[in-house]
């Protein structure tokens, strides 16, 4: 059957599968996973850092674009980010003041909302990638444990549902989650990045 042989191979690189997701979209794609973790789908630790290194390819990828195309990028392609040079310049001057805070917590709290211009900020003041990445990985490893806790934990509640509803009570958690991340970004983007810091 080609279902079966679609699902074989889906199984053979699920790994690669969830890297490419956490690539373009972590938050969404962890939490989901912690949901598919509970499910047995994967194991533990290689699922844990293969979402760390998809998460942390895209913060270098924007690490790059901001060492050498900051500017140009937030011209083009700014709309789309809700990225403005005004905030790059704020964000700038938020890490010249709290260089290692912003760069910790910026993981941990989505980037304040502000997740993509302070990633090309931090290419842009030329920030030590070796830096650069420790800190980011320090907050990409609590980040992923609480939205991998998340899915989990629905995954449990998931598993003692009636199976008539499981399928609403999947789609009602990603719309769920989706919608909650959305909204924290975009409350988080309301506030000014330097009085957050």
């Amino acid at each position: 059957m080609l279902s079966a042989t679609v699902l074989a191979n889906l199984a053979a690189y699920k790994y690669l599968i969830v890297f490419l997701a956490a690539l373009v979209e972590g938050p969404v794609i962890m939490t989901i996973s912690g949901f598919l973790l509970r499910l047995g789908t994967f194991g533990f630790w290689p699922l844990y850092l293969t979402l760390m290194a998809g998460d942390l390819a895209a913060d270098t990828l924007w690490y790059a674009g901001g060492y050498f195309w900051a500017h140009r990028i937030v011209q083009r392609y700014g709309k789309y980010f809700s990225i403005t040079e005004d905030l790059l310049q704020r964000t700038k001057e938020a890490f010249h003041r709290h260089q290692n805070k912003v760069l910790f917590l910026s993981k941990i709290t989505m980037g304040f909302g502000f997740a993509v211009v302070v990633l090309l900020t931090a290419g842009m003041v030329r920030v030590p990638f070796k830096k650069y990445i420790t800190f980011n990985a320090a907050g990409q490893f609590v980040w992923t444990g609480i939205l991998l806790a998340v899915g989990y934990y629905f995954g449990s509640f998931y598993l003692v549902l009636n199976e008539a509803i499981r399928g609403a009570a999947l789609v009602a958690f990603v719309v769920m989650v989706t919608t909650l991340l959305y909204g924290l970004s975009r409350y988080l983007k309301s506030r000014d990045l330097a009085h957050t810091l």
